[in-house]
């Protein structure tokens, strides 16, 4: 069964059905109706085979996905948007950096344990902030020591009791010094409590200066503070990397290893983060993380494995850099089928982890992968080349869209960004016809024409002033026509 947690995950994905999961991703992407309708009902599937049957739960597969279609047209963004609509792990892998096993090289369950880390560091954001207020207030009181120690109480010596005075017939007495409480006994007789002045001052300057520490008047104060100080045989590991199988090892050894701590003095700004961290270890139980994210990686783990069109192909007669695709191939079946993979954290079953590959299959095509492999991705999708209109839309219509990031970023520096539509389609018009001359890499041509148009304005604000920055056709002609009518500058610069 799935944890409590991980239930709760799977519960979102009851409120969305797959039109309004469509709809999401239209915030963020333009066009690709096909590949959206085919995300969406396979993370809806995720949700219904937890409600189905639990006889045929374990039988029912993901629907692994194929995209086709050239760079720049959305393929990751769609993976990537899905998974954090989702609240689900995920990690973009690169088909091409494997190789088969018994070539140097990384080795294809990799990706299952970078799947992992990266669900360990969202389960692990998720505790953090549910219990970083608690943490905060204690960071606080610890700076409080730091800057105020407390005073050494000396041991009073005890008074005998009421009746060990009655049992001696000697009267007990209690001086009047003028500081103390009054208290009555059980059996009726006034006690005088004293209380220690230096603790009622120590008291008073301690809200006091917790007051200027909240109010953030004591920054730049100095305190010394322990911090954990590693061997430096592993700080040359984790410097220089350490080969594949070798963090585990690295792991274990440094838990063989005496905790050794180092005082050092810093700023009550830096002294914050760091016992913040430390309050934060206390706070979090590691174990609990690591079972919720080895069951959300099991239960709603998404790999997006790109250019898996790199690795289509004969193996090669001549041997080379192509010797390999086959056998990757080959390593990479079991893993999309499901299989056991050991990590530090411990097993991970695949069966259930939804795979997106993509590719633009230019020079091979689907067909040119094993049989076996193709069985695994069932759907495919093929994404369309985008056009000028739809470029239009990109620069528009997105909550992300480039004009507003560039407006966003002018506006930092107090000036105001205003795109013309003519402009906006005149742009269009030329990332459109420079894909057509050259490389076409998609939307993100639109990035390098931006950069171009944008560079003059971005390195004299804020000199230039606060005044409205206008964007229309004649600007954007102006500044990109010797850009266009250059064909060997264009190779450079755009």
């Amino acid at each position: 069964m799935p944890s409590t947690r991980t239930q709760q995950a799977l519960a979102r994905l009851a409120d969305l059905t797959p039109r309004q999961i469509a709809a999401e991703l239209d915030r963020y992407i333009v066009g690709q109706a096909d590949a959206k309708k085919a995300v969406a009902i396979a993370l809806r599937n995720r949700w219904r085979r937890q409600r189905a049957p639990e006889a045929i739960r374990e039988e029912i597969s993901p629907n692994n996905i194929i995209l086709i279609g050239p760079t720049g047209v959305g393929k990751t963004e769609i993976a990537r948007r899905l998974a954090k609509l989702a609240g689900a792990p995920f990690i973009k892998v690169e088909a091409s950096k494997f190789t088969e096993v018994g070539y140097v090289g990384r080795d294809v369950e990799s990706m299952v344990r970078d799947l992992v880390e990266s669900a360990i560091d969202m389960v692990r954001s998720e505790r953090e902030a549910e219990v970083e207020d608690l943490a905060h207030e204690r960071v606080d009181d610890r700076l409080l020591d730091l800057l105020l120690p407390p005073p050494v109480v000396e041991k009073p010596v005890q008074a005998p009791t009421p009746a060990e005075a009655n049992a001696t017939r000697e009267p007990y007495t209690v001086p009047d010094d003028g500081l103390g409480v009054f208290l009555v006994s059980g059996s009726g007789s006034v006690v005088k409590e004293t209380v220690d002045p230096a603790q009622e001052r120590y008291k008073r300057t301690r809200d006091k200066l917790k007051q200027l520490l909240l109010d953030g008047k004591l920054e730049d104060r100095e305190v010394e503070v322990e911090v954990p100080q590693n061997a430096p045989m592993f700080d040359v590991l984790a410097s220089q990397g350490a080969p594949e199988g070798m963090d585990n090892i690295s792991d274990m050894l440094k838990e063989m290893m005496p905790k050794r701590k180092k005082k050092r003095t810093v700023k009550v700004s830096e002294a914050r983060r760091i016992l913040f961290e430390q309050e934060l270890e206390k706070l979090i139980d590691l174990d609990d993380v690591t079972a919720d994210a080895l069951d959300r990686v099991e239960k709603l783990g998404i790999i997006f494995l790109d250019e898996i069109d790199k690795i289509a192909g004969e193996r090669s007669q001549m041997g080379g850099p192509d010797v390999s695709r086959e056998g990757v191939q080959r390593d990479l079946l079991p893993i999309v089928e499901g299989s056991n993979v050991q990590t530090k954290y411990g097993m991970v079953k695949t069966d259930h982890v939804l795979f997106i590959a993509a590719g633009a299959f230019h020079v091979s095509k689907p067909s040119d992968l094993i049989p076996e492999l193709q069985g695994r991705f069932p759907i495919r999708v093929e994404l369309k080349a985008l056009t000028e209109q739809d470029f239009i839309r990109i620069m528009t219509e997105p909550e992300n869209a480039l004009t507003k990031q560039y407006a966003a970023l002018v506006e930092a520096d107090g000036a105001k960004l205003d795109f013309a539509t003519d402009g906006i389609a005149e742009i269009a018009r030329i990332a459109a016809m420079v894909n057509e001359r050259m490389e076409n890499i998609g939307a993100r041509r639109l990035h390098t024409v931006m950069t171009t148009l944008l560079e003059d304005v971005l390195f004299e604000l804020p000199d230039r002033g606060n005044g409205v920055i206008f964007v229309d056709q004649t600007v954007v002609r102006e500044r990109l026509k010797a850009v266009v009518e250059d064909e060997d500058l264009r190779k450079y610069i755009l």
